[in-house]
C-alpha cells in the first residue's frame, strides 16, 4: 500500500440503525473517533453511531456528504489487526477481497446559495503518509467549489508538542508549526483563522462549591431575571424564543476570521431538530434564562447525556444574547444546568466542551467552574477564487 492510489466512494446515509449502508456508517464513525483519541489522548470524544445519525438525517437544512476510503485487510499496518484477515485461512483467496473503511471525508453545507463548506477528512494513524488524505482534500474541496462554495473551513485537532508555534490572528492560542496537520493545510493555502481549546471538568462535582457560585451568580443577576428549566423537548411558550436564540448563536458568538454565515432558524427548523434529537440515545438538559420585563428568553445552555453512565456528558451551545451580557447569566445558567445533572443523571465522568481562545468571558466562567484543558484545534479557512462553469 506503499504507492496507493485512493479508491474513494461515497456512501449514502442509512435512514435508520440498522438500515442499508448501516455497517459502513458504523464503520466511518469508528475512524473519527480513532483519529480523535488519536489526537487528545482520550475516549471520551467518541461519538457513537447512533448518536451521529440525527444530524446526518438533516439533510435539508445542514446538508452533508460522507466519503470513505477502504483498504484490503492484507495492507493493514506492521503490528496491526483485523478480526476477519485473523479468521481468514493464508491461502484463501477470499481474503484479498475483504476490505475495512480506513478514511472518511467530509463536506458539510449550510444550504442553497451559501458561499461556505465546512470540511473534513479522518485518516487512520496507520494509514497516514500514503496520499490518503491529500485525494480526500483534493475531492472535498472540488465538492464544494462545484457547489458554489469558495470559503472553505476546517477545523482539526493540533496535538501539543515542542518547536516554533503559528499564532492565531486573534492573538488568542497558537499551534505547533511542525505538525503534521498544520504543515498539511498551510501547503493547501489555508490559513489559521483561530484556535479552539477542548476543555472537561470532572464529575462527581462538590455540591457546596456550586451552591455558592449559584447563589453569588442569582444574587448578580437580581431580580429581573428568571431561570426555567427542561429536558427534552422545549415547552410550546418557548420554542420560537428557543429558535431565535439558535439564529443568535450564528452572529453572537466569536468566529475571528471565518466569515462563517449568518445562520437562518425559522420555528420549522428548531422543530425538527427537537424531533430528530427525540429519535436519538441522548437526552438533552436545557436550562434558560427569561428577562422578567420582556418576558422573553435571552440566554440558555444545553447538555447532552449519552445513556451509558461511563461515557461523559457533552456541553453543548450556550448563549447569552449580547444585551443581556454583564450579569453573571452565563455563570447562572451553566451552574443550574450542571446541577440537573448532578440530581438526574448522576454517575457520568465528566463534561467536555470547546470554546475559541478568544472567548475569554466564556472560558473565565469553565475556568471558575473547575474545567481544565484537554487539548487543542485550529480554525482554518481559505477562500478560492469565482470561476466560470
Amino acid at each position: 500500500m506503499d504507492d496507493l492510489v485512493p479508491r474513494i466512494e461515497e456512501l449514502s446515509i442509512p435512514e435508520e440503525p440498522g438500515a442499508e449502508g448501516w455497517d459502513d456508517f458504523v464503520a466511518a464513525a469508528e475512524v473519527h473517533n480513532t483519529v480523535e483519541a488519536d489526537a487528545y489522548g482520550t475516549h471520551e470524544l467518541t461519538v457513537t453511531a447512533e448518536e451521529a445519525l440525527p444530524e446526518w438525517l438533516d439533510q435539508d437544512w445542514e446538508p452533508r456528504r460522507l466519503f470513505v476510503v477502504r483498504a484490503a485487510d492484507g495492507s493493514a499496518p506492521a503490528g496491526g489487526s483485523d478480526e476477519a484477515a485473523a479468521d481468514a485461512p493464508a491461502d484463501d483467496p477470499a481474503a484479498a477481497d475483504v476490505t475495512h473503511i480506513v478514511a472518511r471525508g467530509v463536506c458539510e453545507f449550510q444550504g442553497p446559495g451559501s458561499e461556505t463548506a465546512w470540511l473534513r477528512a479522518d485518516v487512520l494513524p496507520g494509514y497516514r503518509n500514503r496520499g490518503i488524505g491529500t485525494a480526500l482534500f483534493a475531492l472535498l474541496e472540488s465538492v464544494a467549489e462545484a457547489d458554489g462554495c469558495v470559503n472553505q473551513i476546517v477545523y482539526a485537532a493540533s496535538p501539543d508538542s515542542p518547536g516554533e508555534r503559528l499564532v492565531a490572528p486573534t492573538g488568542f492560542g497558537s499551534l505547533p508549526l511542525r505538525n503534521p496537520e498544520v504543515r498539511f493545510l498551510l501547503r493547501r493555502g489555508y490559513r489559521l483563522e483561530q484556535v479552539e481549546r477542548g476543555n472537561r471538568l470532572a464529575l462527581p462535582y462538590d455540591r457546596e462549591r456550586l451552591d455558592r457560585l449559584l447563589r453569588a451568580a442569582e444574587k448578580r443577576a437580581g431580580k429581573e431575571y428568571e431561570i426555567i428549566h427542561w429536558d427534552g423537548f422545549t415547552p410550546i411558550r418557548w420554542q420560537p424564543d428557543m429558535a431565535m436564540l439558535y439564529e443568535r448563536m450564528s452572529t453572537d458568538a466569536p468566529t475571528a476570521g471565518l466569515e462563517e454565515p449568518a445562520e437562518s432558524w425559522p420555528l420549522d427548523r428548531f422543530l425538527d431538530r427537537q424531533a430528530r434529537l427525540a429519535d436519538g440515545p441522548r437526552t438533552v438538559y436545557t436550562t434558560a434564562v427569561v428577562h422578567r420585563p420582556s418576558r422573553a428568553l435571552v440566554g440558555f445552555t444545553e447538555l447532552s447525556v449519552p445513556a451509558e453512565t461511563d461515557r461523559p456528558v457533552d456541553q453543548e451551545d450556550t448563549l447569552v444574547v449580547r444585551e443581556h451580557r454583564g450579569h453573571r447569566l452565563g455563570l447562572l445558567l451553566k451552574a443550574w444546568n450542571l446541577e440537573s445533572i448532578l440530581r438526574n443523571e448522576p454517575g457520568h465522568p465528566s463534561v467536555i466542551t470547546f470554546n475559541a481562545e478568544e472567548n475569554r468571558h466564556m472560558l473565565d466562567i469553565n475556568e471558575e467552574l473547575g474545567f481544565l484543558p484537554i487539548g487543542y484545534e485550529g480554525a482554518w479557512r481559505r477562500r478560492t477564487p469565482l470561476t466560470d462553469a
